[in-house]
């Protein structure tokens, strides 16, 4: 099944490492971050669950859930969190989905027929409260991904949604954003009254709002 953007993302039911969960209701009203990961007990994937455990605080904010998923069974996910948790000093308290029929990651397109049959690729779903999927990124078994992007990534989506406004390139957190060209010109000055940076008709730079 091939997932693109504004695709509403499937539903599922599945064991996990918390319990028989429906990601609908577990997600509720919250934006969701699904992640694949290819095998439990591998490198770079031990990291990066530990670094999502640790971002607990930043999902938060975000009012983001995070869920990871593989096609090992629920045994080797409970035995694995105990060496990722020794690693990072800390807990591992987000779901990771026991996939070993593949029917979550067939459903996701989480497997790579080129690369090998048995393992997910890096797949990384930010899904919104609408449970549209809002961004999808691939990423190769040998390449941890980069979660201080992903998390700017989730802030702009956020400020898109809540202020319509865009991000440029390398935008960060506190940078200027881009009004967005389709608002209308009469009503400008009334949304911005502070005033806004033109350097083109179609590009102007603003304060982000909501600091």
């Amino acid at each position: 099944m091939k997932l693109s953007l504004g695709n509403i993302a499937p539903n599922f039911t599945a064991e996990t490492t918390s319990g028989t969960l429906n990601f609908y209701d577990w997600l509720g009203d919250s934006w969701g971050l699904l992640l694949s990961h290819p095998e439990d007990y591998t490198p770079v994937c031990t990291t990066e669950l530990g670094v999502v455990a640790n971002l607990k605080e930043e999902f938060a904010k975000r009012n983001v859930k995070a869920i990871a998923v593989s096609v090992d069974d629920i045994d080797t996910h409970l035995e694995w969190i105990k060496d990722i948790e020794d690693i990072i000093q800390g807990k591992v308290d987000f779901p990771i989905i026991a996939d070993d029929k593949r029917e979550i990651v067939e459903l996701y397109g989480m497997i790579h027929r080129d690369s090998d049959e048995n393992f997910t690729i890096r797949a990384v779903f930010i899904i919104g409260p609408d449970k549209k999927i809002r961004l999808t990124l691939t990423y190769p078994i040998a390449v941890g991904r980069n979660f201080d992007e992903i998390l700017r990534v989730i802030d702009a989506l956020q400020l898109n949604e809540k202020y319509q406004v865009l991000t440029p390139a390398n935008w960060k957190q506190n940078d200027k954003v881009i009004i967005d060209p389709k608002l209308a010109a009469d009503i400008l000055n009334e949304k911005y009254p502070d005033g806004y940076d033109e350097i083109k008709p179609y590009l102007k730079y603003v304060k982000k709002p909501g600091k």
